[in-house]
């Protein structure tokens, strides 16, 4: 399941409104500033999903697959959540960068993180979105069973 169109992105390579730079395309922000974007769109996802009842099981939980930003416990479910950030809708809406192949890869990882903690019972796969402008209150929006 897509939940955009590889064409609709405007921030990929080759796209009418990519930001290029001697024909190769670059990220608007610092790779310093995306990487504390992102960290702080998973703090505020993990403090709204506490504060709805789930509880903190992992962050940012690593293997050679990859990395899972959160898992949480609700009721007899595990939930895998996948965190995407940004500061506007200027280059589309954060869900639209969850694709297919990242859906799947995830679900391999709930498989990896399931085989190293034994008892995980029935799991789900959600995601959430945050906008955190710099100067204004995050927007969050929780998609529970994405895949």
């Amino acid at each position: 399941m897509s939940l955009h169109s590889p064409c609709s992105r405007p921030d990929r390579p080759g796209s009418p409104d990519a930001r290029r730079t001697g024909g190769s395309w670059r990220h608007p922000l610092g790779v310093a500033d995306k990487d504390e974007l992102g960290a702080r769109g998973e703090r505020i996802a993990e403090r709204h999903l506490l504060s709805r009842g789930l509880t903190l099981l992992d962050r940012n939980w690593r293997c050679a697959q990859g990395e899972i930003d959160l898992v949480l416990r609700d009721g007899d479910e595990t939930v895998f959540v996948e965190v995407k950030t940004r500061s506007s809708f200027a280059f589309g809406h954060p869900l639209e960068a969850i694709t297919a192949a990242k859906l799947a890869r995830l679900r391999r990882l709930a498989g990896a993180w399931c085989e190293a903690h034994p008892g995980a019972g029935r799991i789900r796969i959600d995601a959430v979105a945050v906008i955190a402008p710099h100067d204004l209150p995050a927007i969050v929006e929780h998609l529970e069973g994405v895949f």
